[in-house]
């Protein structure tokens, strides 16, 4: 999963999600880009732990921190 963000707003304007149920996640990155949320929006959502979601989670938080220490599942 990669999000791209404007770097002046931090609004979400496009996602790319290569998974087995990228059609199932790609609604909330298209509703988060339609609504115009930033990365903190995304990231401060709840997303249920040990979900695919929780991938689009962990890819906004990805703007701010280092991804290898988000998850126990990231290394």
């Amino acid at each position: 999963m990669k999000l791209v963000a404007d770097a002046a707003t931090r609004r979400i304007v496009g996602a790319h999600i290569l998974a087995a149920e990228a059609g199932e996640l790609i609604t909330e990155s298209a509703l988060a880009i339609t609504h115009c949320l930033t990365i903190e929006d995304l990231a401060s959502t709840f997303h249920p732990y040990l979900t695919l979601s929780e991938g689009l989670k962990l890819a906004a938080q990805a703007f701010n921190r280092d991804v290898a220490k988000l998850s126990c599942c990231a290394a």
